[in-house]
């Protein structure tokens, strides 16, 4: 396509960067992606290395905690704005939300720092912000666009939802890569295996969000990954 520019897109997982690359093949330019692995500090960096690279406007892709009760697993979310930690409101291309012609949630997203590991995680920052989901990597990503005069979108589906709290055997298992470190978590069920049950849930509600996102690029892919 004459004109168009790649997209730049920071996700936290491996496994979202895989969904995104088999649903940008054929996709002229092709998108720019980082992963965070869910590391604040790795986020920050990988929006730098976006905006450094080209990207025509930024995209937060994944995986998403629900804050709001009424959301399900497998809730698709594009966010009006994200706020910060900080409190700070980061507006969503309106325009661009639009174009994608997707039937998804717009309530704000809240960006954290911290792994939300309980209910009471979740609910204490839906009352903070007045969101009605969130993730570590929207805010930092919306900062840099907002820094480099870039358009922003966020499109995430709810993986755990506002009820389900995080077993620990779940608690911070990701690589550099954004794999699951499947040894660390097989250890830690070992020494506690009351905690398979929740984990499975907690696998069955991403699996949900998972193919919620799949379904949204098989509708969006060009539209989300490419202006111009």
């Amino acid at each position: 396509m004459a004109g168009a520019r790649p997209v730049g897109v920071l996700v936290g997982l491996a496994s979202e960067a895989r969904l995104l690359r088999r649903a940008a093949r054929g996709l002229t330019p092709a998108p720019l992606i980082e992963v965070s692995a869910a590391d604040p500090a790795r986020a920050e960096a990988a929006a730098a290395r976006l905006v450094a690279a080209g990207a025509a406007g930024l995209v937060s892709f994944g995986l998403a905690a629900g804050l709001d009760p009424a959301l399900p697993p497998g809730s698709l979310l594009l966010p009006s704005e994200v706020v910060d930690p900080e409190g700070r409101r980061w507006p969503a291309d309106a325009a661009w939300r639009g174009r994608l012609g997707l039937e998804a949630g717009a309530a704000p997203l809240a960006g954290c720092d911290l792994l939300l590991k309980t209910a009471a995680d979740k609910a204490a920052l839906a009352a903070a912000s007045g969101a009605a989901s969130a993730d570590m990597e929207s805010h930092l990503l919306a900062r840099a666009a907002a820094g480099a005069g870039l358009p922003f979108l966020v499109l995430r589906a709810v993986a755990d939802p506002a009820g389900l709290a995080l077993p620990p055997a779940a608690w911070n298992v990701l690589d550099a890569e954004g794999r699951s470190r499947g040894l660390l978590v097989t250890g830690r069920l070992l020494r506690a295996p009351g905690q398979l049950p929740a984990l499975l849930a907690l696998a069955r509600a991403a699996g949900r969000a998972e193919r919620a996102l799949g379904g949204a690029l098989a509708v969006a892919a060009r539209r989300l990954l490419v202006l111009g």
